[in-house]
């Protein structure tokens, strides 16, 4: 099967298609620093190609759920490298997705700091946890032009930082409705200055964080995560197919080392489009992720839709996922009440097929 095939990404060849994706599980401390339990849930799932590392904090004002993990300081990158250490040891690879909520956030999480994004609309008809409970979400601030090359040193040190923790590469979250992706798309990126207006304009600060993340790791160890048709977060673009070609181009021009493309239906026929199109300007790895099955990965390998697959909820309760899809054996359910919920019940306490 190709998803037992190694794959080329930027410099580095790895041994298989089954990536884990990205997934916030807030298990870090109070003081959002990994520590040996993530490692040892990281450790566990060593046996895929690449493991995505969750949404990580660039700045200490940027928390938006609790105990996600940082890496703004020394002692986050000595958190994380004990992850790495253990990943590496197993014969694994690691990726640092890096992360600004931006509006996704609240005032009562960040010390009263109202949040920013590229506009003053909030996140519609939905509610974020903070220490008082629930609470709408609140207007943001739009950031003014002298500040965006603050928040393009916030990805280049975490870049720094990521590198002196030992990751393999760095991820820009670009996706989901955060921060990157409110200048992104233009159903909340409604700016009149350069960072508004087309597609070119919206990217530019995505592209400048992303080259502010090459100039630490190289082009080879960068790749950026988008999802143009997910509605999270109360998020649209009105021209998803032109915002794939442009930011596929600007990866292309500067030898990136994969594109990260997440759909809320993998085989929905806007999606596979956005793969076509992808794939047509953008040479380097395309990593697709959004419900698959083992069946499905495998076909749309086959079909050149991918050259891997990322794999969320089946990483969370199979550390041997690799190995369940090798026999195609049945799958550990999801605890769903765990998943973020603090120690190692539904972290570190999935069964692999030995016991």
């Amino acid at each position: 099967m190709q998803l037992f095939t190694p794959v080329r990404v930027g410099d580095l060849t790895l041994k298989n298609r089954i990536f884990m994706a990205p997934l916030t599980r807030v298990r870090a401390d109070e003081r959002h620093v990994a520590g040996d339990l993530m490692a040892e849930h990281y450790r566990q799932r060593a046996s895929g190609g690449l493991l995505i590392a969750e949404a990580t904090m660039v700045a200490g004002h940027a928390r938006a759920f609790g105990f996600e993990p940082g890496i703004y300081s020394d002692a986050h990158a000595a958190g994380w490298r004990k992850a790495t250490d253990a990943v590496h040891a197993a014969g694994g690879r690691m990726a640092l997705q890096l992360w600004h909520p931006g509006r996704a956030t609240h005032q009562d999480l960040n010390g009263g700091l109202q949040p920013v994004s590229s506009s003053d609309k909030p996140i519609r008809d939905d509610t974020i946890h903070t220490p008082s409970g629930k609470q709408p979400y609140p207007a943001p601030r739009p950031l003014r032009p002298e500040e965006i090359p603050g928040i393009v040193e916030q990805f280049r040190l975490g870049a720094a930082h990521a590198k002196a923790a030992g990751f393999d590469f760095v991820e820009l979250h670009g996706a989901h409705g955060y921060l990157l992706d409110q200048f992104l798309r233009d159903g909340v990126n409604d700016r009149t200055d350069r960072y508004g207006g087309s597609v070119e304009n919206r990217a530019r600060l995505l592209f400048e964080a992303i080259d502010a993340a090459i100039s630490v790791f190289g082009p080879a160890r960068v790749g950026v995560r988008i999802s143009p048709l997910v509605g999270f977060n109360d998020m649209s673009d009105s021209d998803a197919p032109a915002l794939v070609e442009h930011v596929a181009r600007g990866l292309q021009a500067r030898g990136a080392a994969f594109l990260h493309l997440r759909a809320a239906k993998h085989d929905a026929p806007a999606e596979v489009e956005l793969a076509r199109i992808a794939r047509r300007h953008f040479q380097g790895a395309l990593i697709r992720n959004g419900g698959y099955t083992r069946e499905a990965a495998e076909a749309d390998l086959r079909a050149g839709l991918a050259d891997a697959v990322a794999f969320g909820m089946p990483f969370i309760a199979n550390p041997d996922l690799p190995e369940r899809f090798a026999r195609n054996a049945s799958l550990n359910p999801v605890d769903l009440a765990t998943l973020y919920s603090p120690g190692p019940k539904g972290y570190t306490d999935y069964p692999a097929l030995a016991g």
